[in-house]
């Protein structure tokens, strides 16, 4: 190629890249809206983005998770209502009823994954079948109320001899308070209610005459209800595995960690161009028992072989 040619062909490219560039399209920001009662920082959250990440999607780049922490389950609606003008892509509502309402009532349509820990969406009436859910939601349904009832049965197996179980509630735990209180009653247990109002609520100390308190997941104050039940000498069976790793002495329950994953799945097909509608309700599929040996021995307590054998793990 001759010199001139040369300087031609280039200058020629030099003049297109210009028009290239104006061409190209910066990647959408996709925008996942979520309401939660924890830090941004908690390793539940970390699992969400972590799978996102794994299915391409760059916090910064082309994805953006809006996160409000709410104190309380009445900063819901107010919450959404803000996620909602900033004009989000996806809303996620996770564990009690109050926030897939108060995602409903801001989404204007848009779509909603859920995972639903406190309450039965179907039942509810928040879906039309699980298979096929309709509308503008979908996501996990967590059959917890048949797990309260087998947290009594674990309880009488651990404790034959009790005669009184403790259940701790609040104010999103009212119908697994129930369903765990009929199930004691069908074990000759007496269920003691054990109502948790906030802050001041866990100024009450428990009766000692508890055999065993069976609790759902009060992941902001975890620690203070382990060290009451402690100091109580009181042995405890919790929702979730964390209650166990902060010092209560069993858990059955899900993964929550895993089915974030999961509901990161969900997120991805409909921005993706799925309907939610048209997404079946999928079911945790792995349910663990975690026993902490260390807080049986502080309680002088002995774990039946049967028991350990049957735990999906041992905390020595």
């Amino acid at each position: 190629m001759r010199r001139r040619e040369f300087i031609t062909l280039l200058g020629g490219a030099a003049a297109a890249w210009p028009l290239a560039a104006r061409g190209e399209q910066q990647p959408k920001m996709l925008r996942v809206g979520f309401v939660g009662l924890q830090p941004r920082q908690s390793p539940i959250y970390a699992n969400f983005l972590k799978r996102m990440a794994e299915l391409g999607y760059q916090e910064g780049r082309n994805f953006t998770f809006d996160y409000i922490q709410t104190p309380d389950i009445e900063g819901y609606e107010k919450n959404y209502r803000e996620l909602a003008a900033r004009k989000v892509d996806v809303f996620l509502a996770v564990g009690n009823e109050r926030a897939l309402r108060a995602a409903l009532s801001a989404a204007d349509g848009k779509p909603i994954a859920f995972l639903a820990i406190d309450f039965d969406p179907l039942a509810k009436g928040y879906v039309a079948t699980l298979s096929r859910p309709g509308g503008n939601v979908t996501g996990i349904f967590v059959r917890q109320l048949e797990l309260a009832a087998k947290r009594i049965e674990i309880a009488r197996e651990a404790f034959p001899r009790a005669t009184v179980v403790g259940l701790a509630f609040d104010a999103i735990s009212r119908e697994q308070r129930d369903a765990a209180a009929e199930a004691a009653r069908q074990l000759e247990l007496e269920p003691r209610m054990i109502e948790i109002k906030g802050e001041q609520g866990y100024a009450e100390p428990l009766d000692e005459s508890v055999g065993a308190l069976a609790e759902r997941l009060f992941r902001t104050n975890r620690a203070q209800i382990v060290q009451l039940a402690l100091a109580a000498h009181l042995p405890t069976i919790f929702a979730e595995r964390e209650n166990v790793e902060a010092g209560g002495l069993a858990s059955y329950g899900i993964d929550t960690r895993e089915n974030y994953r999961v509901a990161a799945g969900y997120v991805d097909k409909i921005l993706k161009g799925a309907k939610p509608g048209d997404l079946p309700i999928e079911f945790p599929t792995k349910v663990e028992l975690v026993i902490n040996l260390r807080t049986a021995k502080a309680l002088g307590l002995t774990v039946s072989p049967q028991l350990l054998a049957r735990a999906d793990e041992v905390i020595e």
